[in-house]
């Protein structure tokens, strides 16, 4: 039993990759590797149960991320997508490349909505892309890639269920991350608009026939309610109305009204569908979040971030060197582990280390928020090119072919982020939140 004791750290993490490698989810993986580490080092097991209500139900800032994906899947399930997508083609269809152009615009008005890159896919990601397939106008292969790359706006721009994570392990203001990821999703979504104008006219992408300018006042009045819901959110949180999870519960509550009153398309079986989706979604969730919160307390007994630190310390790095490494493992990890794993599982190892460095807490999330979306479309993993096949049957080899230079552009943008942090700081500063 000494061994065992001496040895628990080391037979936590065999134990967590190979329950991983079994194909268990990584939330079970990370509750059951923690609770043998408890029972190898003669830890009281009820510390399992004392972090999971202290770090999960304790926690009022968790309770954003089920309302969150309550208000996402009722605007999946409402058909708002359909008004977005009208709006987005009157205003950029006669842009080059204009389906294209719609794709990244509707993008960044759903993700002011659902905070999340799967439900910005699996929203506006089916119909926009038929579009653009339909009778061979655009390659199915950029048509996937340019759906799933613009998807992943939808974290960046606030509301954001990734940084609502990050703001749990981190101690960070919400509401201070959600303003910080606005610049870079406007910068993302200009240089997308400006590389698929060049890319139409180099490969020949038609143009959509010009909706009349008398035609916009209607089109843009049906919008309209869907478009006021990150005002509201935003307005609210940011004049003091209400905290970012109040403000989950109003964007919950306002995306029913619209789909209920508003718009008039859902009934009572399509909200059933709904709620169960959500407490679907919403365990998977919160079994991570359960996993996490045990697994980062083995860590912390064991001074991991600590060891951290001086590894680091030892390598005699600045700041500038530090966030570049970081990135750099990021990236690579982007490409085999989902954004949850990442997030809570890793994060919180070089969370100290950052603060000892002098990198800002709230730069350091929307930077790193921004590289795991990268993770979500690069080989061989990227979640979202799957679904971008489950949902259109774009073979993911094609879509893979076009991918490239739009991971390009998100490096680029990524390093813009790390090297400039007031691209990041300045909102939040001049909202008075830093």
């Amino acid at each position: 039993m000494e061994f065992f004791a001496d040895n628990a750290l080391l037979l936590m993490i065999f134990l967590l990759i190979g329950i991983t490698v079994a194909g268990l989810p990584m939330g079970i993986a990370m509750i059951v590797s923690s609770i043998f580490y408890l029972l190898m080092a003669g830890r009281d097991i009820g510390l399992a149960a004392e972090n999971v209500l202290n770090g999960v139900f304790g926690n009022f800032v968790a309770l954003a991320v089920p309302l969150f994906i309550f208000a996402a899947n009722i605007m999946n399930a409402g058909k708002v997508s359909d008004r977005l997508l009208s709006f987005a083609l009157a205003l950029v269809g006669r842009v080059p490349g204009g389906l294209a152009q719609v794709n990244i615009l509707t993008s960044l008005i759903f993700s002011g909505m659902s905070g999340s890159a799967i439900s910005d896919a699996a929203g506006v990601g089916k119909v926009i892309t038929d579009m653009m397939t339909k009778d061979g106008r655009y390659p199915r292969g950029f048509a996937g890639a340019i759906t799933a790359t613009s998807a992943v706006v939808g974290p960046i721009f606030p509301p954001s269920i990734p940084m609502v994570f990050y703001a749990l392990i981190s101690s960070t203001s919400v509401g201070a991350l959600f303003l910080g990821g606005v610049v870079p999703a406007l910068i993302l979504v200009v240089v997308l608009g400006v590389a698929v104008m060049v890319m139409a006219r180099l490969r020949g992408f038609p143009v959509e026939e010009a909706i009349p300018w008398r035609a916009f006042p209607l089109i843009f009045l049906r919008a309209l309610p869907a478009l006021l819901m990150p005002v509201i959110l935003l307005g609210g949180i940011y004049s003091g109305v209400f905290t970012p999870t109040e403000a989950a519960a109003v964007s919950a509550f306002y995306a029913l009204l619209l789909a209920v009153f508003a718009y008039r398309v859902m009934g009572w079986r399509s909200f059933f569908d709904v709620v169960v989706s959500t407490m679907k979604t919403t365990a998977v969730v919160t079994i991570v979040l359960c996993g996490a919160f045990i697994f980062n307390y083995v860590i912390t007994v064991e001074r991991v971030p600590a060891a951290v630190f001086a590894v680091f310390d030892g390598m005699d790095l600045n700041m500038l060197h530090f966030l570049l490494l970081l990135n750099l493992l990021y990236l690579l990890m982007g490409c085999f582990l989902d954004v949850s794993t990442i997030m809570l599982v890793v994060t919180p190892l070089f969370i100290p280390t950052a603060a000892a460095l002098g990198v800002d807490l709230t730069h350091l999330g929307v930077v790193l928020v921004f590289n795991m979306m990268i993770g979500l479309i690069t080989p061989p993993y990227g979640i979202l090119l799957f679904i971008i096949k489950a949902l259109t049957g774009i073979p993911v080899a094609e879509m893979i072919r076009e991918v490239w230079i739009f991971l390009a552009i998100l490096i680029s943008i990524l390093l813009l982020l790390t090297f400039v942090p007031d691209i990041v700081l300045w909102l939040p500063r001049a909202a008075g939140m830093l």
